[in-house]
């Protein structure tokens, strides 16, 4: 697949192929056939990320000591368990997972919006065309904001629970298309949860994250697929320096790749399920071995699902500690960027 730079018109690599036996699920009768061809188009926009070397300046960020966590609160908020928050990139919309009355399962997708980052959020709306009786939860976007991928218990999958994805036109809009599944390579017959998505600043490589207890895990693994030249997610490869031997799920990587959150159980953590850091000093270097986030992030109650924001001064997650709301509230904490040293890329 010839390689895009940067600026160029992703969407002149997005053509359908062919064959549709490419897509990573099975299905051979015909009236199939149009559900696979809207998963090899939605699949297709991951393809265009692949980008050329360039010699761009980076930097290397250092930051302050993390504020006390402040509850989102009310309406997003509530006395049910309100969890998995991520923002979009101008952190005007918030998307997250609830059980609270007026979905149409146990957990659903929901978003909320402001108007600026000063105003207060408005009140919290269904994700209904995403939404089924089953479980739908832990959704993230696409870089560019017009994938989301999430998890869901619906049938029609390849396991217990799968990744699915949907795709929108706008990403000022919330009209989203059909959901569909992300295929039985990415998914297995076990559970697949907690999707992370993250873009090489450098390569442009685009990798999918995500939590398996498929054979081979201790309980829940940290897995990542990255995309082929195909256009296509791969298998899962065992992340292990996310890994343990506790319950090891959602993720999120710091967008010029040298800092990771990690969602885990493992020994050492303040309370049931804490919030673990890694960081590294370049992309071609390996993790360094996850830290407890320590207090005031992590209590003595669960926290976990971080998310953080694109200048990664602001991480989102959720915590069932004392003075919230409900059973699981959204919180969020703050740093200070101190440093920023430029580095020439060879």
């Amino acid at each position: 697949m010839a390689v895009l730079g940067r600026n160029d018109e992703r969407a002149a690599c997005c053509c359908l192929p062919d064959a549709v036996h490419r897509l990573n699920v099975d299905g051979a009768a015909a009236s199939e056939e149009a559900i696979m061809r809207r998963s090899l188009t939605l699949l297709c926009v991951l393809a265009c990320y692949t980008a050329t070397p360039d010699t761009a300046r980076r930097s290397a960020e250092t930051f302050g000591e993390w504020s006390s966590p402040i509850n989102v609160g009310p309406p997003v908020n509530t006395e049910y368990n309100d969890t998995y928050a991520f923002l979009s990139r101008d952190q005007l919309t918030m998307y997250f997972t609830s059980d609270r009355p007026g979905g149409l399962g146990g957990d659903d997708l929901w978003f909320t919006t402001r108007a600026s980052l000063d105003d207060p959020w408005a009140d919290s709306q269904n994700m209904s065309a995403l939404n089924t009786s089953a479980a739908d939860s832990l959704a993230v976007l696409s870089s560019d904001e017009h994938v989301m991928f999430f998890h869901s218990t619906r049938p029609g999958g390849c396991g217990a629970g799968d990744i699915w994805m949907t795709r929108r036109h706008n990403r000022r809009s919330q009209e989203w298309n059909p959901p569909v599944n992300l295929g039985c390579v990415v998914n297995t017959a076990a559970t697949e949860i907690a999707p992370a998505f993250f873009e090489n600043p450098e390569t442009g490589q685009v990798t999918l994250f995500y939590g398996s207890n498929r054979p081979g895990s201790q309980g829940f693994d940290v897995y990542a697929s990255p995309v082929g030249e195909d256009g296509y997610f791969g298998p899962g490869v065992l992340v292990p320096e996310f890994s343990s031997a506790g319950r090891d799920t959602r993720i999120f990587i710091r967008r010029d790749g040298l800092e990771a959150f990690i969602t885990s159980d493992r020994t050492g953590g303040q309370g049931l399920i804490d919030i673990w850091n890694s960081t590294r000093d370049t992309l071609s270097d390996t993790w360094s071995t996850p830290v407890d986030l320590s207090s005031p992030v992590n209590s003595a109650s669960d926290d976990g699902s971080p998310w953080l924001s694109r200048d990664g001064t602001t991480l989102y997650f959720f915590s069932t500690r004392a003075l919230g709301y409900g059973q699981r509230d959204i919180w969020y904490t703050t740093r200070v960027k101190l440093r920023e040293q430029n580095s020439l890329r060879q």
